[in-house]
């Protein structure tokens, strides 16, 4: 199995890694990811200027661009389809709304909208708690492998967030579930002519039964997202 490996945190963000000794058991595995952080950028691409792409490591390279960019290039230079992108792992959950802003997900999206198969992955975190990543590998690798043996159809793909345990709680259970649907508090502070978004992302309004509602729970959140 052919597995392009992205993410929106940047190439040295250890959730990446995460990630990295999840899919290194399931095939073959080439890292293309941005340089630096590009959280929240949505499906941005860059095609009014140049990018830089540089070889840091065997089959490991960082790009001067979005994760979408990231994508793209590798598909122009290294591989082709049939494919496996992987996003993730997320330093912070991708629940709801969440899907059209996160960079995370636009680089599973470009892989999808290229014939790919595709899987973003998250880990929601409450502030002020660490994550323990090599937990949230040992529960992404069996789930990969479950999802990536299911059939697949065009315009397919999951995106999978991880809940925030504390070290003496048992391992969650992955539930199926919508997206929720409903939008990001409208919440800012402001200070003249500056706003300060200050929103209670876990307070968030959510439908029982949801992504939101599941992750929050304590359970992996696995929903199935289609292009069109």
């Amino acid at each position: 199995m052919q597995i392009l490996l992205t993410n929106d945190d940047g190439i040295e963000a250890p959730g990446l890694q995460a990630l990295n000794d999840a899919a290194s058991r399931l095939g073959d595995v080439l890292v293309v990811a941005p340089a630096e952080p590009h959280s929240g950028c949505g499906h941005r691409v860059t095609t009014d200027g140049p990018f830089r792409m540089t070889e840091c490591g065997p089959r490991r390279y960082a790009v001067t661009g979005t994760p979408a960019d990231c994508v793209r290039v590798a598909l122009h230079e290294f591989v082709r389809p049939p494919l496996v992108v992987l996003s993730g792992i997320n330093a912070g959950g991708n629940l709801g709304a969440d899907v059209h802003i996160s960079g995370t997900v636009a680089a599973v999206r470009e892989g999808v909208l290229h014939g790919c198969r595709g899987v973003a992955v998250s880990q929601y975190r409450r502030k002020g708690q660490a994550v323990d990543w090599l937990r949230s590998a040992r529960w992404v690798e069996p789930l990969l492998a479950d999802l990536l043996r299911r059939p697949w159809a065009a315009g397919l793909f999951w995106n999978v967030n991880l809940p925030n345990l504390t070290d003496h709680q048992p391992d969650p259970e992955v539930v199926f579930c919508p997206v929720n649907p409903l939008p990001l508090p409208l919440s800012y502070r402001r200070e003249g002519d500056l706003f300060h978004y200050d929103g209670d992302y876990h307070g968030r309004p959510r439908h029982r039964g949801t992504d939101v509602d599941v992750c929050f729970g304590g359970n992996i959140a696995v929903s199935e997202l289609r292009l069109f």
